[in-house]
């Protein structure tokens, strides 16, 4: 295991919180953003939002719960071998998602249709805002009161008008810099843990074949591995193994093209990374190979017409959610009449966005079916 790096983040050297609290007893501030995101509610709700199938099509499907938690658990074993913060990495990929909406990328962008003339939806600026402020835990602020850097590694995309409104947790998409190595890190755990379990979840599901991926030069090059040293072995035994065998692949090219990035731009602290290109990354020939897998995705099970279909479904209960909201806020719980009053529309993003795949289509039901109060 490699000793922690001088360029790595440091959470006895943090920028802080937005609302300055005693240090913590027996963990590090890092540590404290993690179990403050594990025991948020959003955290919770993860478990019933979509990953890429919808919660009732079947027990065994990932969720954004079990997602976060793969994120985490690659995350820190690249961490560890780079000399990274483990504990940074781990909170920032349990959070990454708070911010989602229901029914997956499908939901995001229907909220973001509504919410055009309103400021639009971005998840990531939505997890910010969930850990930011609408968690509801704490006597003295609102959200979670995490560290800079635990917020700024969530925040890993933002369009530069949301960035100008930010402050300093914005100023780097302006800046053109770069967040730590430990956010660089995370952002491509989540990369490497969607794209391999999209497609174990796919063959599960039967959308996809193990044919069809025999042409897609990763998945390919593994199943061979595979075929050769386990010529008996059948059924979801070889998907397994080869997806397992993937992901190893990844995390051991990551980790030797990063600490040749690295040892090439040689930054001496945190402040020349960001001052650096992106360091964290995969060799030019897995970068290829990930781009085709990812376009073999996108056109084969993200765009099959099963998932088109439950997708038309998803777009129609956001639309007539937020529709039904904005003209008739009454409508909503009790807990949101005074924030509608100071902002509609966000609020009624907000709510959206907060609901599990299964809440929103009982609160559809409870609008628009005369059978359900």
């Amino acid at each position: 295991m490699a000793e922690r790096a001088a360029y790595a983040a440091q959470a006895e050297h943090s920028r802080g919180r937005r609302c300055a609290e005693p240090p913590p007893a027996g963990r590090t501030e890092f540590q404290r953003d993690r179990d403050r995101i594990i025991h948020s509610t959003a955290f919770r709700r993860l478990e019933y939002k979509t990953q890429v199938f919808v919660n009732h099509e079947g027990d065994l499907f990932r969720t954004r719960l079990t997602h976060s938690l793969e994120v985490a658990q690659i995350g820190r074993a690249i961490a560890r071998s780079l000399g990274l913060d483990q504990d940074l990495v781990e909170a920032i990929a349990l959070a990454h998602d708070l911010g989602h909406t229901p029914f997956g990328h499908t939901g995001q962008d229907a909220l973001n249709a509504c919410m055009q003339d309103h400021g639009g939806f971005e998840h990531n600026l939505q997890s910010l805002r969930v850990v930011d402020k609408l968690e509801e835990r704490y006597a003295e602020f609102d959200g979670l009161n995490l560290t800079f850097e635990t917020r700024e590694g969530i925040l890993k995309h933002c369009s530069l008008p949301n960035a100008k409104l930010l402050g300093e947790i914005g100023e780097r998409f302006l800046n053109k810099q770069q967040p730590t190595l430990e956010a660089q890190v995370a952002d491509l755990a989540d990369a490497i843990a969607y794209n391999n379990h999209d497609v174990d979840d796919g063959l599960r599901s039967g959308l996809i074949e193990l044919d069809q991926l025999s042409h897609v030069a990763v998945f390919a090059r593994h199943l061979d591995e595979v075929k050769q040293r386990y010529p008996q072995l059948a059924g979801r035994r070889v998907i397994h193994e080869t997806v397992r065998r993937m992901i190893n692949t990844l995390i051991t090219d990551l980790v030797a093209q990063s600490t040749k990035n690295i040892q090439h731009a040689h930054p001496h602290t945190l402040d020349e990374v960001r001052a650096a290109p992106p360091l964290i990354g995969f060799s030019d020939s897995i970068h290829t190979e990930q781009r085709e897998l990812k376009h073999f995705l996108r056109t084969q099970l993200y765009q099959h017409y099963r998932v088109n279909r439950m997708s038309g479904k998803a777009r129609r209960i956001i639309k007539a959610l937020f529709e039904a909201f904005m003209d008739d806020p009454k409508l909503l719980p009790p807990q949101y009449q005074d924030k509608v009053r100071q902002d509609q529309a966000r609020t009624i993003a907000d709510y959206i966005a907060g609901m599990t795949d299964r809440y929103a289509m009982k609160e559809y039901r409870r609008l628009f079916s005369v059978e359900e109060l």
